[in-house]
Protein backbone atom coordinates (compact mmCIF):
# COMPACT_ATOMS: atom_id res chain seq x y z
CA UNK A 1 0.00 0.00 0.00
CA UNK A 2 2.77 2.43 0.95
CA UNK A 3 4.84 1.54 -2.12
CA UNK A 4 1.89 2.40 -4.33
CA UNK A 5 1.43 5.71 -2.50
CA UNK A 6 5.13 6.58 -2.84
CA UNK A 7 4.94 5.92 -6.56
CA UNK A 8 1.82 8.10 -6.81
CA UNK A 9 3.63 10.87 -4.94
CA UNK A 10 6.62 10.62 -7.28
CA UNK A 11 4.46 10.74 -10.40
CA UNK A 12 2.43 13.59 -8.92
CA UNK A 13 5.53 15.74 -8.44
CA UNK A 14 6.75 14.76 -11.88
CA UNK A 15 3.56 15.89 -13.59
CA UNK A 16 2.49 18.84 -11.40
CA UNK A 17 5.84 20.38 -10.50
CA UNK A 18 6.04 22.22 -7.17
CA UNK A 19 3.36 21.27 -4.63
CA UNK A 20 2.86 22.05 -0.96
CA UNK A 21 2.51 19.32 1.64
CA UNK A 22 -1.16 20.30 2.10
CA UNK A 23 -1.83 19.99 -1.65
CA UNK A 24 -0.16 16.57 -1.77
CA UNK A 25 -2.10 15.40 1.28
CA UNK A 26 -5.40 16.46 -0.29
CA UNK A 27 -4.56 14.77 -3.60
CA UNK A 28 -3.49 11.47 -1.99
CA UNK A 29 -6.15 11.64 0.76
CA UNK A 30 -3.63 11.28 3.59
CA UNK A 31 -2.48 13.50 6.46
CA UNK A 32 0.24 16.13 6.11
CA UNK A 33 2.36 14.15 8.60
CA UNK A 34 2.15 11.15 6.26
CA UNK A 35 3.36 13.32 3.40
CA UNK A 36 6.41 14.37 5.43
CA UNK A 37 7.27 10.72 6.11
CA UNK A 38 6.80 9.76 2.44
CA UNK A 39 9.02 12.63 1.27
CA UNK A 40 11.76 11.41 3.64
CA UNK A 41 11.35 7.88 2.28
CA UNK A 42 11.74 9.08 -1.33
CA UNK A 43 14.86 11.07 -0.41
CA UNK A 44 16.35 8.05 1.36
CA UNK A 45 15.72 5.99 -1.80
CA UNK A 46 17.78 8.46 -3.87
CA UNK A 47 14.94 10.43 -5.46
CA UNK A 48 16.05 14.10 -5.68
CA UNK A 49 13.15 15.79 -3.84
CA UNK A 50 13.81 19.35 -2.68
CA UNK A 51 11.88 21.68 -0.38
CA UNK A 52 11.56 25.36 -1.29
CA UNK A 53 10.95 27.68 1.66
CA UNK A 54 8.67 30.70 1.76
CA UNK A 55 5.00 31.45 0.97
CA UNK A 56 5.40 30.15 -2.59
CA UNK A 57 7.45 27.16 -1.54
CA UNK A 58 6.74 23.48 -1.61
CA UNK A 59 8.25 20.19 -2.67
CA UNK A 60 9.62 19.61 -6.15
CA UNK A 61 11.90 17.26 -8.06
CA UNK A 62 15.32 18.28 -9.30
CA UNK A 63 14.95 20.04 -12.66
CA UNK A 64 15.15 17.53 -15.49
CA UNK A 65 14.58 14.47 -13.30
CA UNK A 66 12.21 11.96 -14.85
CA UNK A 67 11.38 8.45 -13.75
CA UNK A 68 10.90 5.68 -16.28
CA UNK A 69 8.44 3.93 -14.01
CA UNK A 70 4.85 4.17 -15.13
CA UNK A 71 3.37 2.21 -12.25
CA UNK A 72 0.52 0.90 -14.38
CA UNK A 73 -1.34 -2.18 -13.23
CA UNK A 74 -2.94 -4.59 -15.71
CA UNK A 75 -6.32 -2.91 -15.31
CA UNK A 76 -4.91 0.64 -15.52
CA UNK A 77 -2.94 -0.08 -18.68
CA UNK A 78 -5.96 -1.73 -20.30
CA UNK A 79 -8.27 1.16 -19.42
CA UNK A 80 -6.05 3.56 -21.36
CA UNK A 81 -6.84 1.71 -24.58
CA UNK A 82 -10.56 1.79 -23.85
CA UNK A 83 -10.18 5.56 -23.58
CA UNK A 84 -8.77 5.79 -27.09
CA UNK A 85 -11.26 7.42 -29.49
CA UNK A 86 -9.89 7.10 -33.04
CA UNK A 87 -12.85 8.93 -34.60
CA UNK A 88 -12.70 12.04 -32.39
CA UNK A 89 -8.88 12.03 -32.51
CA UNK A 90 -9.03 12.09 -36.30
CA UNK A 91 -11.59 14.92 -36.24
CA UNK A 92 -9.21 16.94 -34.08
CA UNK A 93 -6.33 16.20 -36.45
CA UNK A 94 -4.61 14.00 -33.88
CA UNK A 95 -5.03 10.55 -35.42
CA UNK A 96 -1.31 10.07 -36.13
CA UNK A 97 -0.34 11.48 -32.73
CA UNK A 98 -2.77 9.18 -30.91
CA UNK A 99 -1.52 6.15 -32.84
CA UNK A 100 2.11 7.03 -32.05
CA UNK A 101 1.30 7.51 -28.36
CA UNK A 102 -0.43 4.13 -28.26
CA UNK A 103 2.60 2.41 -29.79
CA UNK A 104 4.95 4.11 -27.32
CA UNK A 105 2.75 3.09 -24.41
CA UNK A 106 2.69 -0.53 -25.59
CA UNK A 107 6.46 -0.51 -25.98
CA UNK A 108 6.97 0.91 -22.48
CA UNK A 109 4.80 -1.70 -20.77
CA UNK A 110 6.25 -4.96 -19.44
CA UNK A 111 5.20 -8.13 -21.31
CA UNK A 112 2.28 -8.96 -18.99
CA UNK A 113 0.44 -5.62 -19.06
CA UNK A 114 1.37 -5.19 -22.74
CA UNK A 115 -0.36 -8.43 -23.70
CA UNK A 116 -3.38 -7.63 -21.55
CA UNK A 117 -3.72 -4.13 -23.05
CA UNK A 118 -3.43 -5.46 -26.60
CA UNK A 119 -6.18 -8.02 -25.92
CA UNK A 120 -8.38 -5.28 -24.50
CA UNK A 121 -7.94 -3.21 -27.67
CA UNK A 122 -8.76 -6.23 -29.87
CA UNK A 123 -11.91 -7.16 -27.97
CA UNK A 124 -13.57 -3.83 -27.14
CA UNK A 125 -14.51 -0.96 -29.42
CA UNK A 126 -16.17 2.32 -28.50
CA UNK A 127 -18.57 3.80 -31.07
CA UNK A 128 -19.65 7.25 -29.85
CA UNK A 129 -22.74 8.22 -31.94
CA UNK A 130 -26.08 6.67 -31.05
CA UNK A 131 -28.09 4.36 -33.27
CA UNK A 132 -29.89 5.78 -36.31
CA UNK A 133 -27.69 8.84 -36.43
CA UNK A 134 -24.23 9.64 -37.70
CA UNK A 135 -21.62 11.89 -36.17
CA UNK A 136 -21.94 15.59 -36.90
CA UNK A 137 -20.17 17.14 -39.88
CA UNK A 138 -17.63 19.49 -38.25
CA UNK A 139 -15.49 21.10 -40.98
CA UNK A 140 -14.16 23.78 -38.60
CA UNK A 141 -13.35 21.58 -35.62
CA UNK A 142 -9.59 21.83 -36.25
CA UNK A 143 -9.70 25.64 -36.17
CA UNK A 144 -11.84 25.62 -33.04
CA UNK A 145 -9.49 23.17 -31.31
CA UNK A 146 -6.50 25.32 -32.26
CA UNK A 147 -8.12 28.40 -30.74
CA UNK A 148 -8.96 26.47 -27.56
CA UNK A 149 -5.45 25.09 -27.18
CA UNK A 150 -3.58 28.34 -27.95
CA UNK A 151 -6.04 30.57 -26.04
CA UNK A 152 -6.70 32.77 -29.05
CA UNK A 153 -9.85 34.66 -29.96
CA UNK A 154 -12.17 32.99 -32.46
CA UNK A 155 -14.39 34.75 -34.97
CA UNK A 156 -17.24 32.59 -36.25
CA UNK A 157 -20.44 32.77 -38.22
CA UNK A 158 -22.95 30.61 -36.41
CA UNK A 159 -26.37 29.23 -37.33
CA UNK A 160 -28.70 29.39 -34.38
CA UNK A 161 -31.79 27.22 -34.06
CA UNK A 162 -33.84 27.97 -37.13
CA UNK A 163 -32.64 30.01 -40.11
CA UNK A 164 -31.04 32.84 -38.08
CA UNK A 165 -27.29 33.38 -38.52
CA UNK A 166 -25.11 35.48 -36.23
CA UNK A 167 -21.46 36.49 -36.12
CA UNK A 168 -19.60 36.15 -32.84
CA UNK A 169 -16.08 36.80 -31.56
CA UNK A 170 -15.58 34.48 -28.58
CA UNK A 171 -13.00 33.29 -26.09
CA UNK A 172 -12.99 29.48 -26.53
CA UNK A 173 -12.50 27.72 -23.18
CA UNK A 174 -12.98 24.05 -24.08
CA UNK A 175 -14.51 21.33 -26.26
CA UNK A 176 -16.93 18.60 -25.17
CA UNK A 177 -17.88 15.46 -27.13
CA UNK A 178 -21.41 14.34 -26.30
CA UNK A 179 -23.14 11.48 -28.14
CA UNK A 180 -21.13 12.02 -31.32
CA UNK A 181 -21.63 15.81 -31.30
CA UNK A 182 -18.96 18.38 -30.47
CA UNK A 183 -19.82 21.41 -28.32
CA UNK A 184 -17.74 24.52 -27.69
CA UNK A 185 -17.78 26.29 -24.32
CA UNK A 186 -16.82 29.90 -25.01
CA UNK A 187 -17.17 33.30 -23.38
CA UNK A 188 -19.07 35.96 -25.30
CA UNK A 189 -19.74 39.40 -23.79
CA UNK A 190 -18.67 38.12 -20.40
CA UNK A 191 -21.00 35.09 -20.38
CA UNK A 192 -19.90 31.49 -21.00
CA UNK A 193 -22.19 29.92 -23.60
CA UNK A 194 -22.38 26.61 -25.43
CA UNK A 195 -22.15 26.35 -29.21
CA UNK A 196 -22.68 23.23 -31.31
CA UNK A 197 -19.61 22.99 -33.54
CA UNK A 198 -21.55 21.54 -36.48
CA UNK A 199 -23.51 24.82 -36.65
CA UNK A 200 -20.38 26.90 -37.21
CA UNK A 201 -20.56 28.05 -40.84
CA UNK A 202 -17.24 29.93 -40.88
CA UNK A 203 -14.39 30.12 -38.38
CA UNK A 204 -11.22 32.19 -38.17
CA UNK A 205 -8.58 31.97 -35.45
CA UNK A 206 -7.57 35.54 -34.61
CA UNK A 207 -4.04 36.57 -33.60
CA UNK A 208 -5.25 38.11 -30.32
CA UNK A 209 -4.77 36.00 -27.20
CA UNK A 210 -7.00 35.94 -24.14
CA UNK A 211 -6.44 34.81 -20.56
CA UNK A 212 -8.46 31.75 -19.67
CA UNK A 213 -9.89 32.03 -16.13
CA UNK A 214 -7.85 29.88 -13.77
CA UNK A 215 -10.98 28.79 -11.89
CA UNK A 216 -12.94 27.68 -14.97
CA UNK A 217 -13.68 23.94 -14.72
CA UNK A 218 -14.88 22.55 -18.04
CA UNK A 219 -16.32 19.33 -16.57
CA UNK A 220 -18.21 21.25 -13.87
CA UNK A 221 -19.52 23.76 -16.41
CA UNK A 222 -20.79 20.96 -18.67
CA UNK A 223 -22.51 19.18 -15.79
CA UNK A 224 -24.36 22.37 -14.93
CA UNK A 225 -25.30 22.93 -18.57
CA UNK A 226 -26.53 19.33 -18.97
CA UNK A 227 -28.59 19.48 -15.76
CA UNK A 228 -30.28 22.68 -16.89
CA UNK A 229 -30.86 21.43 -20.43
CA UNK A 230 -33.74 19.17 -19.45
CA UNK A 231 -35.40 21.98 -17.48
CA UNK A 232 -35.11 24.29 -20.47
CA UNK A 233 -36.38 21.66 -22.94
CA UNK A 234 -39.37 20.21 -21.08
CA UNK A 235 -41.62 23.17 -20.40
CA UNK A 236 -44.97 21.38 -19.97
CA UNK A 237 -46.52 18.08 -18.91
CA UNK A 238 -49.04 15.66 -20.37
CA UNK A 239 -51.28 13.24 -18.47
CA UNK A 240 -51.84 10.03 -20.43
CA UNK A 241 -53.22 6.51 -20.12
CA UNK A 242 -50.84 3.74 -21.17
CA UNK A 243 -51.96 0.33 -22.42
CA UNK A 244 -50.67 -2.82 -20.68
CA UNK A 245 -47.29 -3.93 -21.99
CA UNK A 246 -46.54 -0.64 -23.77
CA UNK A 247 -43.82 0.46 -21.35
CA UNK A 248 -40.93 -0.53 -23.63
CA UNK A 249 -42.43 1.33 -26.59
CA UNK A 250 -42.88 4.40 -24.39
CA UNK A 251 -39.20 4.21 -23.34
CA UNK A 252 -38.13 3.82 -26.96
CA UNK A 253 -40.26 6.78 -28.07
CA UNK A 254 -39.47 9.28 -25.32
CA UNK A 255 -36.22 7.99 -23.81
CA UNK A 256 -35.45 6.38 -20.48
CA UNK A 257 -34.44 9.67 -18.84
CA UNK A 258 -37.95 11.03 -19.43
CA UNK A 259 -39.97 7.86 -18.89
CA UNK A 260 -38.18 6.38 -15.87
CA UNK A 261 -39.59 8.72 -13.22
CA UNK A 262 -43.01 8.84 -14.89
CA UNK A 263 -43.34 5.05 -14.75
CA UNK A 264 -42.20 4.99 -11.14
CA UNK A 265 -45.07 7.36 -10.23
CA UNK A 266 -47.75 5.73 -12.43
CA UNK A 267 -51.20 4.92 -11.09
CA UNK A 268 -52.80 1.59 -12.11
CA UNK A 269 -56.44 1.64 -13.25
CA UNK A 270 -59.04 -1.15 -13.02
CA UNK A 271 -58.92 -2.00 -16.75
CA UNK A 272 -55.18 -2.73 -16.64
CA UNK A 273 -54.11 0.59 -18.13
CA UNK A 274 -51.97 2.99 -16.11
CA UNK A 275 -52.15 6.76 -15.74
CA UNK A 276 -48.93 8.75 -15.71
CA UNK A 277 -47.54 12.23 -16.26
CA UNK A 278 -44.84 12.88 -18.85
CA UNK A 279 -42.76 16.04 -19.43
CA UNK A 280 -43.12 17.36 -22.98
CA UNK A 281 -41.29 19.93 -25.09
CA UNK A 282 -44.32 21.49 -26.79
CA UNK A 283 -47.86 20.59 -27.83
CA UNK A 284 -46.96 20.00 -31.48
CA UNK A 285 -43.90 17.91 -30.65
CA UNK A 286 -45.86 15.83 -28.15
CA UNK A 287 -48.64 15.22 -30.72
CA UNK A 288 -46.24 13.60 -33.17
CA UNK A 289 -44.53 11.60 -30.45
CA UNK A 290 -47.80 10.17 -29.14
CA UNK A 291 -49.04 9.42 -32.66
CA UNK A 292 -46.05 7.09 -33.05
CA UNK A 293 -47.58 4.92 -30.31
CA UNK A 294 -50.92 4.51 -32.06
CA UNK A 295 -53.75 3.21 -29.89
CA UNK A 296 -51.43 2.17 -27.05
CA UNK A 297 -51.66 5.59 -25.41
CA UNK A 298 -54.52 8.03 -24.72
CA UNK A 299 -53.84 11.69 -24.01
CA UNK A 300 -56.03 13.08 -21.22
CA UNK A 301 -54.47 16.47 -20.47
CA UNK A 302 -53.90 19.22 -21.38
CA UNK A 303 -57.09 19.77 -23.31
CA UNK A 304 -55.23 21.55 -26.12
CA UNK A 305 -53.05 18.49 -26.73
CA UNK A 306 -56.04 16.14 -26.65
CA UNK A 307 -57.72 18.38 -29.24
CA UNK A 308 -54.65 18.16 -31.47
CA UNK A 309 -54.67 14.35 -31.15
CA UNK A 310 -58.39 14.26 -32.02
CA UNK A 311 -57.75 16.40 -35.09
CA UNK A 312 -54.85 14.18 -36.21
CA UNK A 313 -56.90 10.99 -35.76
CA UNK A 314 -59.73 12.54 -37.79
CA UNK A 315 -57.29 13.36 -40.58
CA UNK A 316 -56.04 9.77 -40.56
CA UNK A 317 -59.59 8.47 -40.61
CA UNK A 318 -60.38 10.54 -43.70
CA UNK A 319 -57.35 9.05 -45.45
CA UNK A 320 -57.70 5.41 -44.41
CA UNK A 321 -61.45 5.25 -43.83
CA UNK A 322 -62.39 5.90 -47.46
CA UNK A 323 -62.91 3.19 -50.05
CA UNK A 324 -59.74 1.40 -51.09
CA UNK A 325 -57.93 3.22 -53.84
CA UNK A 326 -58.03 1.65 -57.29
CA UNK A 327 -54.88 -0.34 -57.85
CA UNK A 328 -52.55 0.93 -60.54
CA UNK A 329 -51.70 -1.93 -62.96
CA UNK A 330 -48.10 -3.03 -62.71
CA UNK A 331 -45.92 -2.74 -65.80
CA UNK A 332 -45.29 -6.50 -65.80
CA UNK A 333 -48.95 -7.43 -65.29
CA UNK A 334 -50.55 -9.46 -68.17
CA UNK A 335 -52.88 -7.47 -70.39
CA UNK A 336 -56.60 -8.11 -69.91
CA UNK A 337 -58.20 -10.32 -72.58
CA UNK A 338 -60.23 -8.45 -75.17
CA UNK A 339 -63.83 -9.36 -75.91
CA UNK A 340 -64.51 -11.15 -79.17
CA UNK A 341 -64.77 -8.89 -82.19
CA UNK A 342 -62.83 -6.03 -80.67
CA UNK A 343 -59.85 -4.50 -82.40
Amino acid sequence: MRASRLLSLLLLLQTRGRMTAAEIAEELEVSVRTVYRDIEALSAAGVPVYADRGPLGGYRLLDGYRTRLNGLTLEEASSLFLAGLPGPAAELGLADVAAAAELKLLAALPPGPRSHAARMRERFHLDVPGWYRSADDVPYLTEVAEAVWEERMLRMRYRRWGPAEVERVVQPYGLVLKGGSWYLAAACSGTVRTYRVSRILEAEVLPEHFERPADFDLAEFWRGFADGFAARMYKAEAVVRLAPGAEDLLRYTFGEDVVGKALADRRPEPDGWTRLTLPIESLNHARWMFLRMGALVEVLEPAELRALMTEAVADLSRIYGTAQRAEVPRADAPAASKPAGSR
